[in-house]
């Protein structure tokens, strides 16, 4: 029982919630099992509130750009579709929305995945340096260009773009 009892706290405790009572302990009329640690944000990107779920388990609502139930590729791809005609973002921003934070490098492997019939606007994805990435194939790299200038962006002589003009600049919603 000892055993059990060790291994829920150390559970709630990677989970973000501090046991007030373990599961199997007295608990008062009104007294909640957990609540949730505080963590700063320093992002303020991730909105994840406490919630137990049917059965009385912990369990975390998704916040206003997550969910959790999604594979990443599914959560990036929600993230670039949200980006606006006119607008560009960076590997690692989509990474950072998507709760992917320093997986900048996932995000273009998942718009290299992406299906056929998806209607994600990938060429809005770049790098920090403000250009689009090489690949193997200069095609793509040029079609990329391309839709960029028919969207109004415009790319300087070295082939980039002005991060401080055309970032998009999401508005999240306060929860």
């Amino acid at each position: 029982m000892i055993a059990d009892r060790t291994r829920l706290e150390m559970k709630a405790f990677f989970m973000g919630v501090l046991p007030d009572r373990i599961p199997g302990g007295e608990q008062g009329p009104g007294e909640s099992q957990h609540r949730r640690r505080p963590r700063p944000s320093a992002d303020g990107l991730q909105r994840l509130s406490f919630q137990p779920d049917a059965a009385g388990a912990p369990g975390f609502s998704d916040g206003p750009l997550l969910k959790p139930h999604a594979s990443p590729y599914q959560r990036i791809y929600r993230i670039v579709r949200r980006i606006p005609r006119g607008r560009v973002a960076t590997y690692g921003q989509v990474a950072l929305l998507a709760g992917l934070k320093g997986h900048a490098r996932q995000v273009g492997y998942a718009l290299h995945a992406l299906p056929d019939a998806e209607t994600v606007p990938w060429q809005r994805v770049i790098n920090a340096r403000g250009e689009i990435s090489l690949r193997g194939d200069n095609d793509n790299d040029r079609l990329q260009r391309m839709l960029l200038q028919e969207e109004g962006i415009r790319f300087d002589r070295r082939g980039r773009i002005d991060l401080e003009r055309y970032r998009w600049r999401p508005r999240l919603p306060v929860r």
